[in-house]
């Protein structure tokens, strides 16, 4: 439950040297990741692993489920688990060890690539990972450069090692010439495909000996030094001789590890293994946690703020509708910045000004939930949304503070949304208005006023069909898509003053987003470009700018 009110009384943060220590000893312990690749490089099937060797799942599940096979974890949808594929993101909460660590899943596919920008805005480091036969995609491109953008510590798993694949060195050499990313192989292979034998430490000169573990069960991975005598009768000579060449070649030419690099972004430690065997994931979820970095510093409009700040903060990133569809809830994941959050505290909300009571916090695990008593900087809890909160949204305690926004990308398809039963309207509203909020599309509207349809605005077409089939199943409301032809948009960005003076624009239709802000819609770059050489002093922006204390207009 959440009560909100103008009051500007919040609840007191602890600041006593006991509650300092205890905050600086559950940051050390927090590492917050998400895993970015192209589709069907093996994400959520390297998450499922994680979570198995987390202890987090006792079976892991397959992507692509028939029969008996358990779904996956990550995957809640109803059609995800029908496509087999990742639409949405999602949090997964785990201990391993002594380590609380929180693993963002995000969508490979290239039509929710705008839910990944989002979701890595509340990560403190980001899995890439590479399929080995096909090297580096256009997906991961993108999301890399947002990682970039970033400056987030990218550390690199080259999957499906025990299938063809490309040369391990040419695959090295991709990463660096066309990422521009320096590499540090932690582990090196003995062998790809059906010759893949298992890999060589680097740093222990240890030999990890491939073997496939049962399905869905942890792997148990036999160790032997690189000397000894027992390697002979399982590794052929000319395998382990090759990979020993290429271990020497990575020492004499390659980068030195350099942890300053890694947690800037600019050096990559890369593992070689296979999720789907579960041979590596260990051996790499070991590693990774020693040397990924623990929550950061956080930038807001006052400069940046410290996890071990005593006063809590956070920021939302994602709003989601429906994941109980029991329940028609709605939540919203807030990554916790600084301080510790506590059950039923009070906070104050950014962008309103409004104290809010947050009684039922939530911790969140795929479609699973828990009530949660205290989180900490790193974590991301799930807050009840009864319609308050909007994607980067700050609630904070003691001083005002206000994170930076999440901004929106240009989409690329656009399309009315029709809904042929006027007695449904009271459900489609309902459902456009809430699917607006969560970001699973961009919404426009006309500047007639007399066209009530929304204009649906999305990265790709399965966006859309995702619209249609949640409305469909989650409001009883079925709609039809009629597209515009229309492929590029740009935001106004010195608002409707100067259409005003410019006058009638040709090539191009003028409609208005939830804040109503003009937004410019082109059949193509050419239009565009156009429209700039005749009007040089317009300025158009792809991204839209991040809005603050002004509430969205609704269907």
């Amino acid at each position: 439950m959440i009560n909100s009110s103008s009051s500007n009384e919040c609840s007191p943060s602890p600041k006593g040297d006991d509650f300092l220590l205890e905050l600086a000893d559950e940051v050390s312990k927090r590492r917050n990741f998400a895993i970015i690749s192209h589709p069907d490089a093996g994400k959520t099937t390297l998450t499922e692993k994680l979570l198995l060797y987390g202890g987090a799942i006792q079976q892991a599940g397959a992507v692509k489920a028939r029969g008996e096979q358990r779904k996956v974890t990550s995957d809640w949808m109803e059609l995800e688990k029908q496509r087999g594929i990742s639409i949405t993101s999602t949090v997964l909460q785990f201990a391993y060890g002594n380590t609380t660590i929180n693993l963002l899943d995000t969508p490979g596919h290239q039509d929710f690539s705008e839910d990944t920008y989002r979701t890595l805005a509340a990560a403190d480091n980001a899995v890439m990972l590479e399929d080995a036969a096909k090297g580096l995609e256009p997906q991961t491109r993108k999301l890399f450069d947002v990682c970039r953008l970033r400056k987030i510590p990218i550390f690199t798993f080259i999957n499906k090692m025990d299938r063809p694949g490309q040369d391990p060195l040419t695959l090295i050499d991709e990463i660096e010439s066309e990422l521009g990313l320096l590499t540090w192989p932690v582990n090196w292979p003995i062998g790809s495909g059906e010759q893949f034998r298992g890999v060589i430490e680097r740093s222990s000169r240890e030999v990890f000996l491939f073997s496939r573990a049962e399905r869905g069960k942890q792997s148990i991975e036999k160790r032997l030094q690189l000397n000894s005598n027992e390697l002979n009768g399982l590794v052929e000579e000319e395998l382990l001789n090759k990979a020993i060449e290429e271990i020497d070649v990575l020492d004499e030419i390659g980068a030195g590890m350099d942890m300053d690099l890694v947690h800037s972004g600019d050096l990559t430690p890369v593992f070689f293994g296979s999720a789907m065997t579960n041979f590596g994931v260990k051996p790499f979820l070991d590693t990774f946690l020693d040397m990924a970095q623990g929550p950061v510093a956080r930038s807001t409009n006052d400069g940046p703020i410290s996890p071990i700040n005593p006063n809590f903060s956070g920021f939302v990133f994602k709003l989601q509708a429906n994941m109980d569809p029991r329940h028609r809830d709605r939540v919203a994941f807030v990554r916790v910045c600084s301080g510790r959050f506590e059950k039923d505290m009070t906070v104050r909300h950014a962008r309103t000004g409004k104290s809010i009571r947050l009684s039922r916090p939530q911790k969140i695990f795929g479609q699973d939930r828990a009530v949660v008593e205290n989180a900490y900087p790193g974590d991301v809890i799930g807050l009840n949304n009864p319609g308050m909160f909007s994607i980067g949204d700050t609630l904070y305690t003691g001083p005002r503070v206000e994170y930076e926004g999440i901004p929106c990308f240009s989409p690329e398809i656009f399309s009315w949304l029709r809904n042929p039963n006027p007695s449904a309207f009271k459900n489609f509203r309902k459902g456009v208005n809430e699917l607006r909020e969560e970001g699973a599309v961009q919404i426009l509207y006309d500047t007639d006023q007399s066209k009530r349809d929304p204009i649906l605005a999305a990265v790709g077409q399965l966006q859309l069909e995702v619209v249609q089939h949640r409305l469909e199943n989650e409001y009883g409301v079925s709609t039809l898509l009629e597209p515009l032809g229309f492929q590029v948009a740009r935001w106004v960005e010195d608002g409707w003053q100067v259409l005003e003076e410019i006058g009638r624009i040709f090539n191009c239709k003028t409609v208005q987003d939830p804040w109503s802000r003009p937004v410019l819609l082109f059949k193509n770059d050419w239009n565009l470009n156009q429209l700039k050489e005749d009007h040089p002093n317009l300025r158009l922006s792809a991204v839209a700018p991040v809005v603050s204390g002004v509430d969205p207009i609704t269907l």
